[in-house]
């Protein structure tokens, strides 16, 4: 396997959000997302049937869940799980400074 980098290449979009599986196995995915301003459209709201554990490695975002009366703001290093079926959204990523994910998502 080659060597690979988180960072590079950032094939950033400013009309969409850039998914790359980086690795799926027994049930479990890894994936890398890089955003440059993207949001979840209005109204809509994520409902997954398994758990997913999300980072910000850089940039910035505001992660908002249905449950709670404000958006939490994430920064590189900030990373939080959400537990299957939690609605949430992304309000916000950074127009400026590209963000770069990193998901892990389980199988209920």
């Amino acid at each position: 396997m080659p060597l690979a980098n988180l960072f590079a290449p950032l094939s950033a979009s400013r009309e969409r959000e850039v998914f790359e599986t980086l690795l799926e196995h027994r049930g479990a995915r890894i994936e890398r997302i890089v955003s440059t301003g993207q949001a979840s459209p209005p109204g809509f709201w994520y409902d997954q049937p398994g758990v997913e554990r999300v980072a910000v490695l850089a940039g910035r975002a505001r992660l908002r869940f249905a449950d709670e009366p404000e958006a939490r703001e994430l920064g590189p290093g900030d990373f939080v799980m959400i537990d299957a079926h939690r609605r949430h959204r992304v309000e916000w990523t950074d127009p400026a400074v590209t963000t770069v994910w990193l998901a892990v998502h389980l199988e209920a």
